[in-house]
């Protein structure tokens, strides 16, 4: 199903969130941990339609330590998509002791995630998912037909919010929770996935930002054969970096070892069906399941795990923390959640055919040897065909007219968010983007070296903008 929604002009969209926003929020003691406060803010479930139906978007705050050096909230969007903003405030803050003193840190669960509605289906249905890789014609014909009744079953489930799920309208959400907040202008963080949503904040209210830090950004300007192809360079290039790291140091219990013909071995294994998680001997891990240890163990990263899993998949010792299997299996129960339906609402990840998808997939993994692709997106693409979902939010480049500097920062080394994906992302944003470099490794760099840390502290509290083309060096990681 394709619709086309007609955006409210910017006083219109700036007017209907304020007006959302003086709703306000009622503030209480969490019940999960009462030191944090929770609320809800009720907002348009269209926002072309402000005076319409409504969705609660639950908030999580953690107020600032210091009032007398409060400057204002911060707002934080989570990744995925999927992530509960809400869960990220409940736990230990993850954010230098100097803007906890600063700042109410705020975040929420986005439209359709967890506490907001989120989008839920049928388990039945869902468990009925046809296995991620296609391999012909009729393997493409069984998803598009798949997907026309999972989407109709979510969507009877979810209710009409889960057609408007895409990042346009958080970034609607997003300047309703500040006019709800008191704040005039905006101050955030956000990562991965999140900065989607930024970025369609910076295009809508330009005007309306204090601070803003994109810290490992998706790139709204590709196609879908650049999004997957970047993907699978990135997931690539990672695994190459943990292989190197294994080379030089002796804490791999993998040191002296070919690394990549075990990976070999284990995949090859798991293509025949053969392949276990230790203490799961009734669950076969799939070949695309065991490429997910490429991204996971890849994010922190967590080299040591990694070396001790893939040697355990290999016959070696389990360690203690040896975990569940990576992937999904069967969804126990009588729901199921999707937060997929969000990503194929601000991407047009629609194929036409098999042909096509084969296409996809042979780049893939032409600049992935050793990886094939990056099962995330190539994973999610399937539940994209056959325009069951609205593709509201669909690729472009961004528009940013604000004179506002905004702080985009990324490693070198990310498995999930390619680097040339946050530097396509200054770029399109204009002059008044700085992009800051981590010429190390993982996902999310804030907190990740006190170079890192304190360049983005001094952006979010002073305003302070490093300086063109500054770069933070590489730490080795400890974990």
């Amino acid at each position: 199903m394709l619709t086309t929604v007609l955006p409210l002009s910017a006083p219109q969209a700036a007017s209907a969130a304020d007006d959302a926003g003086k709703r306000g929020i009622t503030w209480g003691p969490c019940e999960e941990e009462p030191t944090v406060e929770c609320g809800t803010l009720a907002v348009p479930i269209d926002w072309s339609k402000p005076r319409g139906a409504t969705v609660k978007l639950a908030l999580a705050r953690r107020k600032a330590t210091d009032p007398s050096a409060r400057i204002g909230s911060l707002l934080t969007n989570p990744g995925g998509p999927g992530n509960s903003g809400v869960n990220d405030i409940l736990r230990p803050s993850g954010f230098s002791e100097d803007v906890q003193r600063r700042f109410d840190i705020v975040s929420f669960d986005p439209r359709g995630v967890a506490r907001s509605g989120s989008t839920t289906c049928t388990a039945s249905v869902y468990n009925e998912m046809p296995y991620p890789v296609m391999n012909s014609q009729a393997d493409y014909d069984k998803w598009v037909a798949f997907d026309a009744k999972l989407h109709a079953d979510c969507r009877k489930q979810t209710g009409p919010l889960y057609d408007h799920l895409d990042s346009v309208n958080v970034a609607r959400d997003m300047d309703a929770i500040r006019a709800a907040l008191g704040e005039d202008k905006l101050t955030s963080y956000g990562v991965s996935y999140g900065t989607l949503a930024q970025q369609m904040y910076a295009e809508m209210y330009p005007n309306r930002i204090r601070a803003m830090v994109l810290d490992s950004n998706m790139d709204h300007s590709l196609n879908v054969k650049g999004f997957q192809v970047t993907e699978a360079a990135t997931v690539q290039d990672s695994f190459e970096e943990f292989v190197a790291w294994c080379e030089r140091d002796t804490d791999c219990v993998l040191h002296g070892r070919d690394v990549k013909a075990l990976w070999k071995r284990l995949l090859e294994k798991a293509d025949r069906g053969e392949l276990y998680w230790p203490g799961f001997t009734d669950r076969p891990v799939s070949a695309h399941n065991l490429l997910w240890l490429g991204v996971v163990l890849n994010e922190a990263p967590a080299w040591r795990q990694e070396a001790k899993v893939l040697l355990a998949l290999d016959g070696g010792p389990v360690p203690d923390d040896m975990g569940n299997p990576p992937g999904n299996g069967p969804v126990n129960g009588e729901f199921a959640e999707l937060p997929t339906a969000i990503l194929c609402q601000d991407w047009n990840l629609s194929l036409r055919d098999y042909a096509e998808y084969a296409d996809v997939m042979r780049a893939s993994n032409a600049v992935a040897p050793d990886l094939r692709y990056n099962p995330m997106p190539m994973g999610d693409m399937p539940l994209c065909q056959g325009h069951q979902v609205p593709v509201n939010n669909p690729q472009h480049r961004l528009r940013y007219r604000g004179s506002t500097p905004l702080l985009v920062g990324t490693s070198m080394h990310d498995p999930d968010t390619p680097y040339e994906w946050s530097a396509n992302v200054a770029r399109q944003l204009g002059p008044r983007a700085r992009l800051l470099t981590y010429e190390g490794w993982g996902h999310g760099i804030y907190g990740m070296t006190q170079c890192t840390t304190e360049a983005m502290d001094d952006y979010l509290i002073s305003l302070t903008v490093p300086a063109r083309g500054a770069r933070c060096p590489a730490e080795e990681p400890q974990g």
